[in-house]
């Protein structure tokens, strides 16, 4: 069979008119051009060329040859036009996996927002707890929350924005059950306990300065949903551990309050997890863009690799 490249170079040769225009055009050596006409017509089974000192001269069967080399060479120039205005204009479909309570930027209003500047992409969610396979399942992108992600050498994960995170409940709970006044306290208090996508509880990991304190105060309720959570501490029936970009709104209409303001549980991080280094789609990175934005400019710089973890 035919070398591919071989029959390009030599729709190069004939564009250009020589080996030695064609070879620097390709920035190729003279050798190496004139060597790989030769690998082609060996392969071919017959000549190309009748080469001469002045000029070159195409047999017969190279003028039926090259119109096949001509037809590979435009599909091929197409086929980089096409990659480049891809590059240019945001097209396709976005495959994204979210959490199903992802809350920390207004999702429909995003997502509104991301169609109406680009109206040549068309949108697949999948809104789940589920750790979804990128690559099999063919997924563009990926949004996950979570201090740390586990490794993975296919996958690179980019820091968008930085979370922190407290315990919350409503002035009537609190009215009722009292404000602690440290975590030891917690003892006393009902715990709406979350559960992780492995079925394991989560336990509440406290941070003030250099002090710590885990645990997890008992109680009847737990779900693997931060929104459900929410809205039973709202509704009175304990203390959620929540982000303060969840909670801050709440606070500000007097629906929720800090409960030991000065103790802070781990930072949560959104990521942008993509497969493996490859380049990325530009409807990605203009997805990115756009949830980073919205995230109030709490973007992190860089990009990092799961497996260099």
């Amino acid at each position: 069979m035919p070398d591919a490249d071989d029959l390009l170079l030599f729709a190069r040769v004939m564009e250009a008119g020589s080996f030695s225009r064609a070879a620097q055009r390709c920035g190729l050596p003279r050798s190496t051009v004139s060597r790989r006409i030769a690998a082609l017509e060996s392969a071919l089974g017959e000549r190309l060329l009748a080469r001469t000192t002045r000029q070159l001269a195409i047999t017969e069967f190279g003028e039926r040859i090259l119109d096949h080399a001509r037809r590979l060479l435009e599909e091929v120039e197409a086929a980089h036009a096409l990659a480049q205005h891809r590059q240019a204009v945001p097209r396709g479909t976005l495959r994204l996996s979210l959490p199903p309570d992802f809350d920390a930027v207004d999702l429909p209003r995003l997502l509104t927002a991301f169609l109406a500047a680009n109206p040549e992409v068309g949108l697949e969610l999948d809104l789940s707890p589920r750790r979804v396979d990128l690559i099999a399942e063919r997924f563009d992108l990926a949004v996950r929350v979570a201090a740390r992600l586990p490794d993975d050498a296919t996958l690179v994960a980019r820091p968008i924005a930085a979370l922190k995170h407290g315990l919350y409940a409503s002035p009537a709970y609190l009215a009722r059950a009292g404000s602690p006044d440290a975590p030891d306290g917690l003892d006393g208090h009902v715990g709406l306990r979350l559960i992780g996508s492995g079925g394991e509880v989560q336990p509440w990991r406290l941070a003030c300065g250099t002090a710590r304190w885990e645990g997890l105060p008992a109680g009847p309720l737990g779900a693997n949903s931060i929104g459900l959570l929410r809205k039973l501490a709202l509704g009175g029936l304990g203390i959620a551990g929540l982000s303060e970009r969840q909670a801050a709104p709440l606070v500000a209409a007097g629906r929720l309050e800090r409960v030991l303001p000065d103790w802070e549980l781990p930072t949560m991080t959104v990521w942008g997890v993509t497969a493996g280094r490859r380049l990325l789609p530009i409807r990605v990175t203009a997805f990115l863009s756009m949830l980073s934005a919205a995230l109030d400019d709490a973007s992190l710089p860089g990009h990092q690799g799961l497996a260099d973890r």
